[in-house]
């Protein structure tokens, strides 16, 4: 398949991009566009066919649900079956942004595909620019998982789209580097308490700030169980070499780096410019940024992880941080990405 190229910029109204790309996606196509948080894969969630294409290019089990994007809050009456009051409170706090809130479901108003069969879908209305046009532009609610082979990074610009999608999808926006840098809080709001099925850009302290108390899943699922949402059963963010948690001191990382390079091991190092700057080693070294400000930690992991996969290393070495506020959902993303693997003190 012939993958169109598009590049967003300030000196044109870039009409012509949108319409060209939302002709594609009422046609039953793929179009990996920018969000505030990664590159999602978009396509019409009403047509069962196009969101099957998001399955094959992705290689994405298909009991793994999709997350429905809107530009407009009455785009979900055709789709969604009843709004809870906390559900609406969200909504106005915290849309457009990096929220998606699982709600009922309207039967047979989406392609099934898009729930995996489940009664309830999970929406939300991103804040880029990019993607809120496109959206507007197509009139159709767009399912849109991010736009990777599934078990991969994240991408966060759109060259990470190219590497693993390209030929694979019609086409391709490019509206530069994003902002999060990881996928949105997914909060399950079927329920009488509503439960954070996924951590990301807002926090369960921001959420409980807003409709009180809600629980946190253990993110994951057994594998007979389907997943209500994203990221919670199989292998996710993973580079090609295995990813190794570290939690210990300064002196404690620099010995499990000894002891690598002693067994003549290529070592990859994620971590802070704090800790990086403390240890001695020849190791390929990706800095996530400063202990102090975890946005710039969360937006730099996926490029991070990815960055190995062009390095020459045969194990990652990744450091742990508080799981608090925006600290979880970095945790979260680098737990799947170790498959668990930690090495502690």
């Amino acid at each position: 398949m012939q993958t169109n190229h598009w590049k967003i910029t300030k000196q044109s109204s870039n009409q012509a991009i949108y319409q060209a790309a939302a002709k594609l996606l009422q046609n039953g196509e793929c179009v990996a566009f920018p969000t505030e948080t990664v590159y999602g894969l978009g396509a019409d969630a009403t047509n069962q066919t196009a969101i099957q294409k998001i399955y094959a290019a992705k290689g994405r089990p298909s009991d793994n649900p999709l997350i429905v994007h809107i530009a407009r809050r009455e785009q979900m009456d055709q789709f969604i079956a009843s709004y809870p009051p906390k559900a609406i409170q969200l909504m106005e706090e915290f849309w457009p942004g990096p929220l998606t809130v699982i709600l009922p479901l309207k039967k047979d108003s989406l392609a099934a595909n898009v729930s995996a069969g489940l009664s309830t879908v999970g929406v939300r209305m991103p804040e880029h620019p990019v993607s809120l046009e496109l959206i507007k532009a197509a009139n159709i609610p767009v399912a849109a998982p991010s736009a990777n082979r599934s078990g991969k990074p994240s991408p966060t610009t759109a060259d990470h789209v190219i590497e693993d999608l390209d030929g694979k999808i019609a086409g391709i926006i490019d509206g530069g580097p994003t902002g999060v840098g990881l996928e949105s809080t997914v909060i399950d709001c079927s329920l009488e308490i509503p439960i954070i099925l996924r951590p990301g850009g807002i926090t369960k302290e921001q959420i409980e700030r807003v409709i009180g108390p809600v629980d946190s899943s253990s993110n994951s699922t057994t594998e007979t169980e389907k997943p209500k949402a994203p990221g919670m059963k199989y292998t996710h963010y993973a580079p090609k070499a295995p990813v190794y948690l570290i939690e210990g001191s300064t002196e404690f990382w620099q010995s499990e780096i000894n002891k690598a390079e002693a067994a003549h091991k290529k070592i990859g190092i994620l971590a802070t410019e704090e800790l990086t700057n403390k240890l001695t080693t020849n190791a390929v070294i990706q800095t996530t940024g400063s202990i102090d400000a975890l946005d710039e930690v969360a937006t730099n992991l996926y490029n991070g992880l990815r960055a190995f996969n062009h390095a020459d290393v045969e194990l990652i070495y990744a450091e742990v941080y508080p799981e608090t506020e925006l600290g979880a959902a970095i945790m979260n993303r680098l737990e799947k990405a170790a498959g668990n693997r930690r090495i502690s003190e």
